[in-house]
């Protein structure tokens, strides 16, 4: 893609009602547009950023053995009278009517039409264990929406249905998916803590919540500083194998690490004092176990070895897809712009030209886009005809992992200047080997 002619309206002015640094820079890099009071276009930049994280987490949930499916948006609302849920859940739900008079909702989530779901097609343990997800468009009717994607009325959210026959089961469902969160997080350069959390409106007894450090946060969390070394990296995980999940799970949830309104003072003093952190945590997913609490209101009955007919436990787990945007830049940003982690980057390399129109400088930066190319990378060519502090300036705003940088005097050395946004740290070296290392630095991504 070549910068003039993509679209990317950035500003140079910070909008007065950006207030925390992921809302003012994906304004500022023509991520987004504001429609409504939390509703958001979203524009060729951030979309491109979306749809890498939406890739990542369809990936690992099917790593996992998760199976996909897509849900509608509009639900009906005799599903939610069925689970005692309509009236219960609050203003939040967007209430509708169509023209025909019948009541319905633009779904806040999904347990209600998995479980219906799941009940026309299932009536054997045979066909136990199943978790079945989606990524879909979500709509909660904030009071008052703010903070940007952070906080929206519309979002995209991964949710996940697990149904096992009895509690042990749905536990090893419980622990593959803490086990398939953290690998999903890693990948996008986060590091989110389990924390034991409390369950809201959705229910549940076991639950645990998983937070992105940084100050803009709107949880306060209390945590064992230990639990910031433990890494999943390139480690062989088996889905299959209860007691290496377990045993993950263990690993994650055995130091402390809890929201505030889980936070036992007491249990906390254990922690050794140089160890013992608060801070501010971004929920960008949850995890939930809540046996039969729908699965008995709305009949999900399976027969069981006995061929007595039992209700099916559930949990459900969510990642919240457009939110972690907001908590990646938050996580990973500086003065002069975003720092996207290699794993979600929008465009893999910038390629600016210090003289456009230079046959020579011309030559090798399309010499560099094909070489990139070939490599299965997307290079984001900076043509425009403009001086270079311009064209700095907006890589450095747009925060792409990478920079090559072409000029006159290095193409007459036969070399190029690549440029770590992370690090600034820059280094002289021939196109292929620049490419090169571009290669070896994405191979794990």
């Amino acid at each position: 893609m070549r910068l003039s002619r993509y679209f990317l309206p950035v500003l140079k002015e910070t909008p007065a009602e950006a207030q925390i640094a992921s809302h003012r820079l994906m304004l500022r890099a023509g991520m987004i547009k504001q429609a409504s009071a939390g509703i958001y276009s979203w524009l060729p930049l951030g979309l491109k950023v979306l749809r890498n994280i939406e890739r990542i987490v369809n990936e690992e949930q099917e790593r996992a053995g998760h199976v996909p499916l897509l849900m509608p948006t509009l639900q009906g609302a005799d599903l939610w009278r069925e689970s005692g849920r309509y009236d219960a859940y609050g203003e939040e739900m967007l209430r509708i009517k169509d023209r025909q008079g019948r009541e319905m909702l633009y779904g806040p989530t999904n347990e209600e039409m998995i479980t219906d779901i799941f009940r026309s097609y299932v009536s054997s343990y045979k066909d136990l264990p199943l978790t079945l997800y989606h990524i879909q468009w979500k709509f909660r009717d904030e009071m008052r929406p703010r903070f940007g994607v952070m906080r929206g009325r519309e979002f995209l959210m991964k949710d996940g249905y697990n149904f096992d026959l009895d509690y042990e089961a749905a536990m090893v469902a419980y622990d593959r998916h803490m086990v398939s969160y953290l690998r999903t997080y890693e990948r996008m350069g986060l590091q989110a803590i389990p924390m034991r959390a409390d369950s809201g409106p959705i229910g549940g007894e076991d639950t645990h919540e998983f937070l992105v450090l940084a100050e803009t946060g709107e949880s306060e969390v209390f945590y064992d500083s230990a639990i910031l070394d433990l890494k999943l990296a390139d480690r062989a995980v088996d889905y299959d194998d209860a007691a290496q999940l377990a045993s993950i799970r263990s690993e994650w949830t055995t130091p402390y690490a809890r929201t505030d309104e889980t936070h036992d003072e007491g249990v906390f003093a254990e922690v050794p004092e140089e160890r013992r952190r608060t801070s501010r945590g971004i929920e960008v997913g949850q995890i939930f176990y809540f046996g039969t609490k729908y699965s008995e209101p709305l009949g999900a009955m399976v027969a069981n070895e006995k061929g007595e007919r039992v209700p099916v436990h559930m949990g459900s787990h969510g990642i919240g897809v457009s939110r972690l945007l907001g908590a990646i830049i938050e996580a990973s940003h500086d003065d002069k712009g975003i720092i996207w982690p290699e794993g979600v980057t929008p465009f893999h390399v910038g390629i600016v030209n210090l003289r456009q129109g230079d046959a020579a400088c011309d030559a090798a930066c399309a010499e560099i886009e094909a070489q990139v190319a070939a490599k299965g990378l997307e290079p984001l060519y900076d043509d425009r005809d403009e001086r270079a502090g311009a064209k700095f300036a907006t890589m450095d705003l747009i925060g792409l992992p990478w920079r090559i940088t072409v000029g006159p005097r290095g193409i007459a050395a036969g070399k190029v200047e690549l440029t770590s946004r992370r690090t600034g740290e820059s280094e002289e070296m021939t196109v292929e080997e620049a490419v090169t290392r571009l290669a070896a630095i994405y191979a794990g991504h």
